[in-house]
């Protein structure tokens, strides 16, 4: 017995008529009726009542094709899934985000990506820094990250999405704030809160290396894991912090945002997977990532274009 037999059945059992149903499937009547004598046969029951003028299902027939129905609508189902599977129309993706990108990218992202995968399941975890990141990366904690480079990782594919200007966020009572732009040596003498060393975040090489090649030792007072209670102290007053341009999206009373312009400075910002994932939901995702960024780049004054890659194994 094969499906093969079993679509045969189903169509005796709904024409009640082998020469309907032969031409239903395309084929000769003789083997049609050979094919259903021994389908009965390997069953050892009649499902079919045969006379010369009519085709009656038996009470086991009647049984018998509910479950054929319901055998071949399954594998049908299993066929139409497959193919939605490579596709890349169904799944599941859980997306990471530095905190600038929080901010400034996941709505859109979130938004895009539930509109075009409507099949794909997402999940979002933001204020994530570069190394827990790259460590969910590789253990499946997340399937795709948007970070801050340089990621020295060989079993991640990273690429380039767009460049971000450092801007400096200043409490709305400092007497910086009345500067329309601030350079390392205006903020050189001032309290500076930065991403947590510690946890190895990208943004506190950033601004070490800023501040030190300007020949300035830079004055850290605090030293925090997220962006947000990054901005947050910056409001209560508590110091300066040098962040990238679309942290500006998480406005808070009390904080202003100044272009760090001596040196002008931009750090780059990219989306990560692991090298080894070749999902097609995780392509069309990464795919879907990268227009919004683009589209959302284009139109952001505090954004760089930028195509060269940033590592790609």
């Amino acid at each position: 017995m094969d499906l093969r037999h079993l679509r045969y059945f189903v169509a005796v059992a709904e024409e009640l008529h082998f020469g309907r149903a032969a031409e239903r499937l395309a084929m000769a009547q003789p083997p049609l009726s050979q094919a259903i004598r021994r389908l009965e046969a390997d069953l050892g029951v009649e499902l079919l009542h045969r006379t010369t003028r009519r085709v009656e299902l038996t009470d086991a027939g009647r049984g018998y094709l509910a479950r054929a129905r319901k055998i071949l609508g399954e594998v049908a189902e299993a066929a139409h899934e497959a193919r939605r599977v490579a596709a890349g129309a169904v799944g599941h993706l859980a997306i990471g985000c530095v905190g600038s990108a929080t901010y400034s990218l996941l709505p859109a992202i979130s938004r895009g990506l539930f509109a075009e995968l409507p099949g794909v399941d997402f999940s979002f975890r933001g204020e994530m820094l570069v190394p827990d990141q790259a460590a969910a990366l590789r253990s499946g904690a997340i399937d795709v990250a948007l970070l801050r480079p340089p990621i020295g990782d060989p079993s991640l594919t990273v690429l380039p999405l767009r460049r971000d200007r450092l801007v400096v966020a200043v409490p709305g009572d400092h007497p910086l704030a009345e500067l329309p732009e601030l350079g390392v040596t205006d903020v050189s003498g001032a309290d500076l809160i930065v991403h947590s060393a510690d946890r190895r975040s990208v943004m506190y090489d950033v601004v070490l290396g800023l501040f030190r090649g300007a020949g300035v030792e830079p004055r850290i007072r605090h030293e925090v894991g997220e962006t947000s209670t990054l901005v947050t102290l910056v409001a209560g007053g508590l110091g300066l912090a040098v962040v990238p341009e679309p942290v500006t999206a998480l406005a808070l009373e009390g904080v202003v945002f100044r272009p760090l312009v001596r040196p002008a400075m931009s750090v780059d910002l990219a989306i990560a997977y692991r090298t080894d994932r070749t999902e097609q939901h995780l392509a069309r995702a990464v795919s879907v990532i990268q227009r919004i960024v683009r589209e959302a780049r284009d139109g952001a004054p505090g954004a760089e274009g930028d195509d060269r890659p940033v590592r790609r194994p």
